[in-house]
Formats: structure tokens, C-alpha cells, sequence
């Protein structure tokens, strides 16, 4: 099957019929989808090219007709943004460090120095924090990550989702969101979707630029997110970690002792096997594990049922075990049948009258149950 990037390169000599400059080039081929019966995407454009689309959707037509799988492309064009329309004028302005345009950074001593003053790190505070771990990545941790808080969002709780994945933001792509947090005072308001205030490093880096920083930024910018982003009153606030062991995980632990966690898994050996790393790390840094997810369990066939179990199986009973804590889940593979051309498309995030979101809303309410609130 042919893949996102073959689309959009099979694409990039189109161009923006006001701007004469290429679609692809300026990231305004949206939300590219390749199932097996065809390519679906979304095509930015500057209002005064609307008019156009019919003979934009021949041209993008004629160019996938040569990629070999792409079936019979499924286009949605719209117009864009203020904010794309000001990114625009921007693009010939140099860049901050590392591609990124980052809230101001304020000047930071020692470990959550001053960061006790801001209302979400408060000793007051009621929000309950749960950081999202695996020991690598390609387990599907953000994709937990998401998902559990988009249903624990439809349970009534408040809830913040921060990707603190610096250098591998994921969350606005996986929930669909296409616009930027705006400043207001001097504070920056998260965007909300699903009911969760999000925030990650993906809203201020342009073109999906590279992030080229060493530790002590990472830091800095992470403590930014708490800082500088008005959050509101939450009730849930989860913390998706780079895979891993390193710096910005480790910042976390620091920054908020109180933080619950959540292991992610899948269940073959070697993965749980590095998971366990995590959640060591968890233990020694006197944070309480809450549980194991372990994700692509198995993978349902639609016509009979029969369960093939690709990846192996008991990796999470075996990390829970090896951690002390429980099984909280096991999902299957799979992927959200969402359509672009729905109002509230997301590529990632499974809608709750579905078989997996009623299972994401069975540990959304697992994890309500363990948090006592």
C-alpha cells in the first residue's frame, strides 16, 4: 500500500492557483488518509482560489492516478485560516531556535523553581496528574494517551493533555487540530478539542520543523507548558513522555512528585521487556504506577472474529506483573474509521459509541476508580 509521504510527494508540483506556489510545499495537504479503497485528503486554499477546486480536484486526480493503490482519491477543500493566512507573511522571517516559535521563556532556577506559584502546581491544587510512559516508542502510547482522555472528558471530568514529546509531537495531528493557541494577556489559552485543553510543541514549529535542541531547553520549554498556558480549573491533567528514560521523563518526575503513571506496552516480550525500564523509573522516583495498557493485544479479523495474535502474547500481564500493578486493558490493533469530511475528524481518536471507545471509556473509568475522584 502506498503511504502518506508518497502522496504528498506525488503532489508537490501542484500549486495554489492565487499564491503560484506549491500545496504541498506550504503543508496545506491536510489530513492525507490512504485506506484501501483510496486516498482521502484536505486541500487548503486562499478564498479567492475556492472557485477553482473543480479544476484543482482534476489535476490532484490525474497526479495520484499514477500511484499505484491510491483507488478514487476522496478531496474536501476549504479556505484558509487567519492564523495560516499570518503564517504566510511569516515564513520569511527567520525562525527561532530549532524551527520553533516558543512561549517566552522565562528565566528558570533548579528543578520547579517558582513553578509552585502557578494555580496548577499549586499545594492547593485538586488536579490530579498521570503521565503516559513506555520504555520505546512505537507502542501506541499516544494513541492511549488521546484516547483515554477524550473519554475521560465525556465521563464530565475537566481535562488537560500535554504533549511533552518534544522532539516526537504527535497530539494535535492525532486529534485533528489545525489551529494555534492564541495569546491572551500573558498567558497563552490551550486549544480545546474533545472537550481536553491541549497543548504541545507541534502549535509553535512551523512546516513540522525539526526541534534541534539539547537537554536544558527541553526543560525549560516543559516548564513553560505549566507556567505560561492558562489552563483553568482541571480535574485530570495527562502528561504524554517521550519513550524512554530520558530528560524531559525525568524533568517530569521531578517537576511533580505527586504524578500518578500509566505504563504502555504491547505484548510481545523485548517491548515489555524495555517498558519495564519505565516504570522502574516510576518506582524510584516514588511515583505511583497505576497500571499497564497493553495496545495491539491481537488483531480481529471483521469477517469471522478469529483473533490472530501478531505481536505475541502476555507482555502486559508480565510487565504488571514484574511492576507490581494491574492490567488495566488490552487493545487491539486497529485505527478510527473517521472520515475527513466529518466536522470533527481526527485521525487517532475513536468516537465513543464505538466498540474501542467503549473500551477506552472502561479505562477511563478505571483510572476515575483508582484516583478516588
Amino acid at each position: 500500500m502506498i503511504a502518506r509521504e508518497d502522496v504528498i510527494e506525488a503532489l508537490r508540483a501542484v500549486q495554489e492557483p492565487t499564491l503560484k506556489r506549491s500545496l504541498a510545499e506550504m503543508g496545506w495537504i491536510r489530513d492525507v488518509v490512504v485506506r484501501e479503497a483510496g486516498v482521502s485528503l484536505t486541500v487548503v486554499l486562499h478564498p479567492d482560489s475556492l472557485p477553482q477546486s473543480n479544476e484543482l480536484e482534476r489535476a490532484i486526480g490525474e497526479k495520484l492516478a499514477k500511484l499505484q493503490g491510491a483507488g478514487t482519491p476522496h478531496l474536501r477543500f476549504r479556505a484558509m485560516t487567519e492564523h495560516e493566512r499570518e503564517a504566510l507573511t511569516k515564513q520569511a522571517q527567520p525562525p527561532a531556535a530549532g524551527g520553533a516559535k516558543a512561549p517566552r521563556q522565562a528565566p528558570v532556577k533548579g528543578h520547579g523553581a517558582g513553578l509552585e506559584q502557578t494555580p496548577l502546581l499549586h499545594p492547593d491544587s485538586k488536579t490530579e496528574f498521570i503521565a503516559i510512559a513506555s520504555g520505546k516508542g512505537g507502542v501506541g502510547k499516544s494513541t492511549v494517551t488521546v484516547n483515554l482522555a477524550a473519554a475521560l472528558a465525556r465521563a464530565g471530568k475537566r481535562v488537560g493533555l500535554m504533549d511533552c514529546d518534544i522532539y516526537g509531537f504527535s497530539v494535535p495531528d492525532m486529534m485533528g487540530i489545525e489551529e494555534r493557541p492564541e495569546q491572551v494577556g500573558n498567558k497563552i489559552k490551550p486549544i480545546e478539542r474533545f472537550g481536553v485543553k491541549v497543548i504541545s510543541m507541534g502549535f509553535f514549529v512551523e512546516d513540522n520543523s525539526p526541534i534541534v535542541w539539547r537537554g536544558p531547553m527541553l526543560g525549560k520549554m516543559l516548564r513553560n507548558f505549566f507556567a505560561e498556558i492558562d489552563w483553568g480549573e482541571l480535574d485530570y491533567l495527562l502528561l504524554d513522555l517521550p519513550p524512554g528514560t530520558g530528560d524531559v521523563a525525568l524533568d517530569v518526575h521531578q517537576i511533580i512528585p505527586q504524578s500518578k503513571e500509566i505504563i504502555v506496552t504491547t505484548p510481545h516480550a523485548t517491548a515489555a521487556f524495555v517498558a519495564a525500564r519505565a516504570g522502574s523509573m516510576a518506582i524510584k522516583t516514588n511515583h505511583e504506577i497505576i497500571g499497564v495498557v497493553e495496545n495491539m493485544a491481537y488483531y480481529e479479523c471483521g469477517s469471522c472474529g478469529k483473533r490472530d495474535y501478531v505481536f505475541g502474547r502476555g507482555g502486559g500481564g508480565k510487565l504488571a506483573e514484574t511492576l507490581h500493578t494491574d492490567l488495566l486493558a488490552q487493545f487491539p490493533l486497529g485505527t478510527p474509521d473517521n472520515h475527513p469530511s466529518e466536522p470533527d475528524f481526527s485521525p487517532s481518536v475513536y468516537k465513543a459509541d464505538t466498540a474501542m471507545g467503549r473500551e477506552y471509556g472502561a479505562l477511563a473509568d478505571q483510572v476515575i476508580a483508582r484516583c478516588g475522584r
